[in-house]
């Protein structure tokens, strides 16, 4: 399976021209599988604590109308993060899209930060704690968005239901890649699958803070590539059977 991750720039300018040579990438490598950042299609909000309705219904209609340009990316499968509202409530939810049968909601953020530059439990509403796989036409998929990588049970419960990929879109800043990328790492160990991320970037250093690298993680915790500012996207061909066959070896056999 060709799953490719990314780094994706904040300003909106930059990223449609990120998207363009994205959805070049995507085509070029015949992707099967593209995780985009956390809540992409919108400047990162939550780096100013104040909430503004204004700003919240502009992301809204932003990832509304970006979604409709998620075709763009197939025959690949999408998976992503977008705000919504949602039964008074407001969250991050994440979602697949698949050209057959559109838009599918996965997961809703449950572990929510609140300080300097991250103000997401002042934005939006935490989710109830359902942490189910889905099931997409090539993979079983589990969902850690971004802080959620760092509670490794939901990681450990999404091995013993058999999930090939632990997908993480993250917005994550500059100063802490290396504690990233130990969590991806840490996950893949406990789940036996592997983990996927892709970060929001702000390479101008103003504003949010926002570093990017995104990764895709083996099983047994190696790193097997990161994008960077240089090369933003990256795509890899994946053996899934390797997340299976790693679900009967230590640690993930071991009885809780």
């Amino acid at each position: 399976m060709k799953v490719t991750v990314c780094e994706l720039r904040n300003e909106p300018d930059d990223f449609a021209r990120d998207w363009k040579e994205l959805v070049r990438h995507v085509k070029t490598e015949k992707s099967n599988l593209v995780l985009l950042p956390q809540m992409t299609f919108y400047p990162w909000f939550a780096w100013k604590r104040q909430f503004n309705p204004n700003v919240w219904k502009a992301a809204i209609a932003a990832h509304v109308e970006w979604a409709m340009r998620l075709q763009e990316l197939q025959p690949a499968i999408v998976c992503a993060s977008r705000p919504m509202n949602k039964g008074g409530r407001r969250l991050n939810e994440a979602f697949i899209w698949e050209s057959r049968s559109g838009y599918r909601a996965a997961h809703v953020k449950s572990y929510l930060p609140d300080e300097e530059g991250f103000w997401e439990a002042s934005w939006y509403h935490r989710g109830n704690g359902d942490f189910k796989p889905i099931q997409s036409s090539k993979a079983l998929i589990g969902f850690v968005i971004c802080t959620e990588i760092w509670f490794f049970e939901h990681s450990r419960d999404y091995g013993k239901n058999g999930v090939h990929l632990v997908a993480c879109p993250r917005a994550t800043p500059r100063s802490t890649l290396d504690k990233w990328l130990a969590g991806g790492r840490a996950a893949s160990v406990v789940s036996g699958a592997f983990c996927i991320s892709s970060n929001r970037t702000n390479p101008d250093e103003e504003g949010a803070d926002l570093g990017g690298q995104g990764w895709i993680v083996g099983p047994d915790g190696e790193v097997l590539g990161l994008t960077s500012k240089e090369k933003p996207f990256l795509t890899m061909d994946i053996d899934l059977l390797k997340a299976e066959k790693a679900k009967q070896t230590f640690p993930r056999y071991v009885l809780d």
